[in-house]
């Protein structure tokens, strides 16, 4: 770690102890909790999603804290990374056994509505981080081009004014600092980050006029820890709008992961029936304003029906009855989290999958890493997917989970993998302007566009590519079983190839699933030819293929 990392590193330490003492402004980092997780299945024949590996059980506290604490911390990363090189060694490759890996059924029709259009949990997604509504406003038509289908949102609701109004994203000297998105003082729309109530509904409706739809992320577990701000509609809207039980002391139990304060935030009583109706309308004036879609912040930390009869609610059968398209909640892996029955009623995202995906994009990109979404029992269709979200991006912690860690070129061969298979919604996440390995927050201003990369020429022939594919199932296979060559085929009609080799890869009559016929690579020109179950061609070093 050079100069500057240490210094970020130690600046990052000092906010998290000062935030931790004070409480009135938590930190950007949440501290980890234990878990073991599990080695990634290793398979070379054809199977289904359903016997895959089970989910990896690490992870840290969920994001909501205002931070969005970090989802994937230090220990879990190197604990995954162990586990997942463990796995390999320990499988002496066959290279007489079938090269398909893995292929999902074609009756893929879940991901095209009824009119022909991308269905919202099959498109990629644009997470439009600290973007205010004029910037995506601005930006929209290079939004369209680039092949997204829906734009995820920071946090649109009245939210803390910390140090003093300030808009940098994070600083130590500036005034600023974005998890005030995450300490809600108010269930209204507009806050001084991102725009007014106005601004959000035009930015709608240049949406819908593209065909593009809105996802809004809303953090409801919890509000400010500064409950000085939160507003009296909040504070007043019954005998106990909190909990009142203190921080979360122990993951092991469900109680407190659900009923106590994630890092300091107060915990909203989600089982008072007016703090319920509260939110809901306000899930529902979100949706009249022209959005399509919710993202749930810290949705674990908020009780199921069926939790024990001492703290179970009826909150998430209240709320998400809201005419929403679209619903995902972040159900960070770990103990407790519950997904499988989180997944029973809405979309959630796949944080271990995540770490697996990042792993494949420095190099490793066997289908034994990248198969299984690391979720067990819960159908393709219902996750959202990422090569990095905003909580491991502003993590400094293990080497696996660091900005530092992925250029954006290795972004673009994770993303290459999760745009090209056939299950999940992949969300893409900007990254701050002028940001680099060397540089966590570029030009470190809230509200202004992120980096160019998410409309880079390899992005967006890998979005097209995702949307030409959609209703088709995926075959999964690496030539030669060679794990640092991965092709991804969508039913017969194309192909995302992917070469880590460190040379360029001869495809000498590897298997194919494709139509007979030639086929020009999307990014390079290079030519590609499938006769007899057989394609052969060539993969330049370090590229990535994109032919239908």
């Amino acid at each position: 770690m050079n100069k500057k990392r240490i210094s970020i590193f130690l600046a990052l330490v000092i906010s998290v102890c000062a935030g931790l003492s004070a409480c009135a402004d938590p930190p950007g980092i949440a501290p980890p909790y234990s878990g073991q997780p599990a080695a990634p299945a290793v398979s070379s024949s054809v199977s289904s999603q359903s016997t895959s590996s089970a989910a990896s059980t690490s992870s840290t506290t969920s994001s909501a804290a205002s931070a969005t604490a970090s989802s994937e911390t230090a220990s879990a990363a190197s604990q995954a990374s162990t586990s997942s090189a463990a796995a390999e060694s320990a499988v002496e490759i066959d290279k007489t056994a079938p090269q398909k890996s893995y292929t999902q059924p074609d009756d893929c029709s879940y991901q095209l509505n009824s009119d022909g259009t991308i269905a919202m949990n099959y498109g990629a997604i644009l997470h439009a981080w600290c973007w205010s509504f004029d910037t995506i406003t601005e930006n929209l038509k290079d939004i369209k081009e680039a092949g997204y289908t829906s734009i995820q949102t920071s946090p649109i609701n009245n939210c803390k004014v910390g140090d003093s109004g300030g808009t940098a994203l994070y600083s130590d000297g500036e005034k600023g600092k974005w998890w005030y998105h995450y300490q809600p003082t108010d269930y209204v729309i507009g806050n001084y980050q991102l725009g007014s109530v106005d601004n959000f509904k035009k930015m709608c409706q240049e949406a819908d006029k593209l065909g593009i739809k809105i996802i809004v992320d809303v953090p409801m577990n919890h509000v400010s820890s500064d409950v000085s701000v939160v507003n009296k509609n909040i504070t007043g809207l019954c005998d106990q709008p909190f909990h009142d039980r203190g921080e979360i002391g122990s993951y092991s139990s469900r109680k407190q992961v659900t009923q106590n304060d994630l890092l300091g935030l107060k915990d909203l009583n989600t089982q008072d029936p007016k703090v319920q109706e509260y939110i809901h309308e306000y899930l529902k004036t979100v949706i009249s304003s022209g959005a399509s879609g919710f993202r749930f912040d810290a949705a674990k930390h908020i009780e199921l029906p069926d939790d024990d009869p001492e703290y179970a609610s009826d909150f998430w059968t209240v709320v998400l009855d809201n005419g929403a398209e679209f619903q995902y909640g972040e159900i960070l892996q770990g103990e407790n989290d519950r997904i499988n029955d989180y997944a029973q009623i809405m979309s959630v995202t796949a944080s271990n999958y995540g770490k697996n995906i990042r792993m494949a994009a420095l190099g490793n990109v066997s289908t034994s890493v990248i198969e299984s979404y690391s979720a067990a029992g819960i159908d393709p269709s219902k996750f959202v997917t990422w090569v990095e979200s905003h909580d491991n991006y502003c993590n400094d912690g293990s080497e696996n989970e660091t900005w530092w860690k992925l250029s954006e070129s290795d972004v673009e061969v994770g993303w290459a993998i999760i745009a090209a298979r056939s299950g999940g919604a992949p969300l893409f996440y900007s990254r701050p302007d002028g940001s680099s390995k060397d540089d966590q927050w570029g030009k470190n201003v809230i509200g202004k566009k992120g980096s160019d990369g998410f409309k880079s020429k390899t992005v967006s022939a890998l979005n097209h590519f995702r949307n030409e594919m959609a209703g088709l199932g995926e075959t999964l296979s690496n030539p030669d079983a060679d794990k640092k060559v991965l092709i991804i085929e969508r039913g017969d009609k194309g192909a995302v190839i992917i070469n880590k080799s460190g040379s360029d890869y001869k495809l000498d009559g590897a298997q194919s699933v494709l139509k007979d016929g030639t086929y020009k690579d999307k990014l390079s020109d290079s030519e590609f030819t499938v006769s007899g179950g057989k394609i052969s061609g060539t993969v330049a070093n370090d590229a990535i293929v994109v032919i239908y």
